[in-house]
């Protein structure tokens, strides 16, 4: 089974505001960056998640703008994953709102299919106060995602094992996760335009023209899947990032701003007990251009200052020939054990243990007040004047 929350940030946002209700909203609102989420009336309007705030602002003009309210998302996300542990122990949290239940052999407690998605989609509308979600059953996990997306939103589709064939013969290719927009394109070349099309040409040919992912396809093609719902899925790295209201090019401002966002990096890290070696410096220029620096340290780490001096360094070091509209920071390659023993000639070890109590402190005196509880020396201005007049006074 899979559940996938229907427009989950917008309804959300008119869970708690019920004024909303009817209305395109739109999650993200902040003029230069993204949308986060759209309701089903934006939708409509071509509204859509990682749309430019810009676009959306001139597809629906008269959308209503609310900025994301991440603590509340993971609340209600809680709610939602605990609520579903309650119909299967094997369950996978694919994101903040969709997940994936092993619901083989649930039949004798639940009910067949169609009572068991009822079930389900009560539950959680009650447990979360009147959310709604999409369900898709199906006897492999590609095709139980694909079902979850046909009779959105608040609805169910089942495909039952004998249906399974006749399903792949009516499903475009691109509806397959994974192929995108490019791979419809270049099967499209081959005539490729249903799923079951695919089989046309046998096993050799796909893995000849497109590697491991060629057999992949082919596989898909028959419904097969091998892959199982993993409970577990440890985290790879850990990041932040912002876009700006206007463009940055002062570097002391970059600064200012990169640290806010190493504290929410080495929070979240020492929360999960994560530490990571790799250091990533995200920067997008005015032209829409990637620049991305890392750097791999001897010792993994996960305290604010560690991950600032690393992440600054990198920003020093690169040379600035055009405005930034986004900066961005994240840790990777992570281990779970402490630092080595080993000389340690510059007090290294001492400084580092200084960094992780003073982390401790603060991090438990914003769980306790919230993030405004403390604020520190880093982020605010060295001069007391505001970022917005500094910027000004640069575009002059």
């Amino acid at each position: 089974m899979h559940v996938d929350m229907d427009a989950f940030f917008a309804s959300v946002e008119v869970l708690d505001d019920p004024s909303l209700a009817g209305k395109p909203v739109i999650v993200g609102g902040r003029e230069r960056g993204v949308v986060s989420a759209a309701s089903y009336e934006a939708r409509k309007y071509g509204v859509h998640s990682a749309m430019p705030t810009a676009t959306a602002k001139r597809l629906c003009p008269n959308g209503v703008f609310v900025k994301p309210r991440g603590h509340r998302y993971g609340e209600l996300s809680n709610i939602v994953m605990e609520t579903l542990s309650d119909f299967s122990p094997i369950l996978e949290k694919a994101s903040v709102d969709e997940a994936y239940l092993d619901v083989s052999g649930t039949e004798t407690l639940f009910g067949p299919p169609a009572v068991l998605a009822k079930k389900v989609k009560d539950a959680v509308r009650e447990a979360t106060g009147g959310l709604t979600c999409s369900l898709g059953i199906a006897p492999v996990k590609f095709l139980a995602k694909i079902a979850s997306d046909v009779n959105k939103p608040d609805g169910v589709f089942i495909i039952e094992a004998r249906e399974v064939a006749g399903f792949l013969k009516t499903l475009p290719v691109g509806d397959i996760p994974g192929v995108g927009k490019h791979g419809k394109g270049a099967l499209a070349k081959l005539g490729i335009v249903m799923a079951a099309d695919i089989t046309r040409y046998p096993e050799e040919f796909w893995l000849e023209r497109f590697g491991k992912w060629g057999g992949v396809l082919y596989d898909r093609a028959q419904g097969l899947d091998p892959r199982g719902v993993t409970t577990y899925r440890a985290p790879k790295s850990e990041g932040a990032e912002t876009t700006f209201a206007k463009d940055i090019w002062d570097k002391n401002e970059l600064r200012r701003i990169l640290w806010g966002l190493c504290e929410r990096v080495g929070r979240r890290l020492r929360r999960d007990g994560n530490l990571g070696r790799t250091v990533t410096l995200k920067l997008k220029d005015v032209d829409f251009r990637n620049i991305t620096r890392s750097r791999t340290l001897d010792e993994p780490v996960n305290t604010d200052e560690r991950i600032f001096e690393t992440a600054a360094d990198l920003l020093d070091k690169e040379r600035l020939t055009k405005k930034i509209r986004l900066i961005g920071v994240s840790v990777s390659n992570f281990q779970r054990t402490p630092y080595q023993l080993k000389l340690d000639l510059r007090g290294e070890g001492e400084k580092s243990r200084r960094f992780e109590v003073i982390d401790k402190t603060v991090d438990a005196i914003r769980e306790k007040y919230g993030r405004e509880g403390l604020v520190r020396g880093r982020s605010l201005e060295d001069d007391g004047e505001s970022a917005e007049s500094r910027k000004g006074e640069d575009e002059d």
